[in-house]
């Protein structure tokens, strides 16, 4: 797994988790009345199955709300709009110069990777408009 797809399930875990909170009391089927074999309804055709990899995410995950919250529960001064080293870790992972590297080759930078600063600006803009572009709602702002 590379880091960029890390990256996308910390930040898709989080909304899971988010998502898990009961809001709401369970929902209760009504009793169905036993179905006489003479009355049985016939078996449906099985659908066709669906390729994952042209399916598009069943549901849009709120990037900024989920890192915003992962900054409050990680407890630091974090500036993930900003910087792809504080939003590397608000989800919890490491940000050392390899990972970014790592990720930097994932995202097809072609420049000098030791100019850590301009590596980091394009790193952040590259990511965010690939979360995007994987089921994430990135506020165009983030995008430019």
């Amino acid at each position: 797994m590379g880091i960029f797809d890390k990256i996308k399930h910390a930040i898709w875990g989080e909304a899971k988790a988010a998502e898990a909170t009961p809001t709401a009391a369970p929902k209760i089927e009504p009793a169905q009345a036993p179905i006489s074999p003479s009355a049985a309804p016939s078996p449906s055709p099985t659908p066709a199955p669906t390729s994952p990899a042209t399916s598009a995410p069943s549901t849009s995950v709120d990037i900024v709300m989920v890192l915003d919250a992962a900054v409050k529960k990680s407890g630091q001064k974090l500036q993930w709009r900003r910087s792809i080293v504080d939003l590397m870790k608000a989800v919890g992972m490491d940000a050392s110069l390899a990972e970014r590297k790592e990720l930097a080759a994932e995202l097809g930078y072609t420049g000098d990777q030791n100019d850590t600063a301009t590596m980091n600006v394009f790193l952040h803009k590259a990511l965010l408009k690939k979360l995007s572009e994987n089921g994430g709602k990135v506020p165009a702002d983030l995008l430019d």
